[in-house]
């Protein structure tokens, strides 16, 4: 029998679910089924030829050895033209992601659509040959290099570990977007507070402060959320800029401080006065994460503030009016 103050206490599976759904797009989109799927509407004979003629000789007696199709692994045009989405499924065999595939250094930035939108623009259909023609010499190393041989759950699994990092990158980026979104809405609600007229919009606030200036409060791309003052001649000086962390892992917490002081250094750049930083710090040693972001001045708690609680969120009420002279 279990102690009375015996508890297990587990996160709720937020993220697997949502890793679900991601997962079953790229069933349809980039994984092994789809594949197999458009095979059955590709012409075999056509489909030989191409192999043949695009794919090393090496690679195709390495798979031949193992009992592996050349089709399973080796990119064809005709399977592409058919399902140009399962350019994906070439790259995350060879375990590249999206950042580092389509750019512009990698000569591959213009099939992007293909696997995003699962379509073949005009200006790329004539380059499907040399596309596979790169696919399959970089294809042709991975399955010649492979200790014991290269095998069928290796087909099966390396776009799995591969796409696993993916979906954590996406999973991540969720979780800051709606940390980014959540902080917002806090501190329109502490402008709103106040009781003086103001004008919003989903992602902005703006009012004429005590000193008859408009201050604008608005989500930004990078930093997160900027307050700006409007000067004379239609010109606008950036008075704070807000980096918004949502991570909660301890462990990541520096490399998140990290990310944080370059935003910062990018406003100050642009002439930005003042530089806020949230984030998680229970756990996580205040001095340590200075020292990783040295251009912060206010840091605040992520908890605090979302819960509003604690001196955290008292100083951002604070520093909030001050800094929008309300």
């Amino acid at each position: 029998m279990a102690p009375d103050d015996f508890t297990i206490l587990l996160p709720t599976p937020v993220r697997q679910v949502y890793v679900h759904g991601l997962l079953q797009a790229a069933r349809k989109s980039v994984l092994h089924d789809v594949l197999l799927q458009t095979l059955g509407n590709v012409d075999p004979d056509a489909l030989a030829d191409e192999l043949k003629e695009l794919s090393p000789a090496g690679g195709r007696r390495a798979l031949a050895a193992v009992g592996i199709r050349d089709e399973l692994v080796f990119a064809a045009p005709s399977v592409l033209r058919v399902q140009p989405s399962l350019v994906g499924y070439y790259r995350l065999l060879l375990g590249v992601s999206q950042k580092q595939f389509y750019t512009a250094r990698s000569g591959l930035s213009r099939f992007k659509n293909m696997e995003v939108k699962n379509t073949l623009p005009a200006a790329v259909a004539p380059l499907l040959a040399e596309l596979c023609r790169g696919l399959n010499d970089a294809m042709g190393e991975l399955v010649t290099a492979v200790a014991g041989g290269f095998t069928a759950a290796d087909v099966n699994q390396l776009p799995l570990l591969a796409l696993g990092a993916q979906f954590d990158g996406s999973w991540r980026t969720k979780v800051g977007d709606i940390a980014t979104k959540d902080v917002f809405e806090t501190i329109r609600d502490i402008v709103k507070s106040v009781g003086i007229e103001f004008a919003e919009t989903d992602t902005s606030l703006a009012l004429v402060n005590r000193s008859g200036r408009k201050i604008t409060v608005a989500l930004a791309a990078d930093p997160d959320v900027v307050i700006t003052e409007e000067l004379a001649e239609g010109r606008s000086m950036l008075k704070v800029a807000i980096e918004i962390k949502g991570g909660k892992d301890r462990s990541n917490a520096h490399n998140r401080a990290g990310e944080a002081e370059k935003s910062h250094q990018k406003a100050r750049n642009k002439g930005a006065g003042d530089f806020w930083t949230v984030i998680a710090t229970e756990g996580v040693d205040r001095e340590v994460l200075k020292q990783e972001s040295p251009t912060t001045r206010q840091w605040f708690d992520l908890d605090e503030i979302l819960e509003r609680r604690d001196e955290g969120w008292q100083r951002l009420q604070d520093q909030v009016l001050i800094a929008m002279g309300i």
